[in-house]
């Protein structure tokens, strides 16, 4: 199934980025606003390399039910996968999988969303290497994670995870009287923005259509050419990838 026609470019420039931080700064008292507003900024973005409707879309760590009604709104064929079965997007009919081991045939998806997974997996690689695997030749994935060294790069203990993982665990349980959801080693690992670049770049089956920081300005996308300094102001990468049609097949797994 050929991927429709790219739409139009969006803009995004600095009232873009202000409008996404200040959701950002509600994401724990208002959710249904963060995760709406972010729902649509990456819709837009996606919609400019390929028309979801009618679509097969496969969003591999699913879990805000907002990202499940917005692709569906736009005519999609939402299928949302996710090792935990309680997850919003999961319990309303989706998949129970590892980011890892996806239980989906090769070749079989349109469209791959990954949005803030990957900052959570072990093998960052293998990961990304499943979500290619179950695409079809052409297919767009859109993949995009907060990296450690990111002000936000140790969730909801930062920004003291610069000081260590350790110590911002101990920091938020004195304060909280209870562990942090995201723990360094446990359920959140210190995923660079190197490491998504190198992989992407040195992967034979994608051509890479977008690399840039995901919640700022188009301009701000220079900055990945600058080791160090990309891994403290990018905040997350977004990587937007199409499947090479002449991609190597790969056994079927699903």
């Amino acid at each position: 199934m050929p991927s429709g026609p790219p739409g139009p470019r969006q803009p995004r420039g600095l009232r873009r980025s202000k409008e996404l931080f200040a959701s950002f700064l509600v994401e724990q008292t208002d959710p249904d606003r963060f995760y709406g507003d972010l729902a649509a900024d990456s819709l837009a973005g996606l919609s400019e390399w390929v028309d979801v409707r009618d679509q097969v879309v496969l969003d591999v760590g699913a879990g805000p039910a907002q990202f499940a009604a917005a692709f569906r709104r736009a005519g999609a064929r939402y299928v949302p996968v996710d090792y935990d079965p309680a997850v919003p997007s999961v319990a309303d009919g989706g998949i129970v999988g590892s980011a890892t081991d996806l239980p989906i045939a090769s070749g079989s998806v349109d469209v791959v969303f990954c949005s803030n997974l990957l900052e959570h997996v072990p093998d960052v690689e293998g990961a990304a290497d499943e979500m290619v695997r179950v695409l079809r030749p052409g297919g767009i994935l859109y993949l995009c994670y907060t990296n450690w060294l990111s002000p936000w790069g140790g969730h909801e203990a930062s920004p003291w995870h610069y000081v260590s993982g350790e110590y911002a665990i101990r920091r938020y349980r004195r304060r909280h009287g209870k562990a942090p959801k995201n723990r360094l080693g446990e359920t959140l690992y210190r995923t660079s923005i190197a490491q998504g670049l190198g992989w992407a770049q040195s992967h034979p089956d994608v051509e890479i259509l977008v690399a840039r920081p995901r919640y700022l300005p188009d301009v701000a996308r220079h900055l990945l050419r600058v080791p160090g300094l990309r891994e403290i102001l990018t905040w997350n990468l977004l990587l937007i990838l199409r499947r090479r049609p002449d991609a190597t097949p790969e056994p079927n797994r699903g």
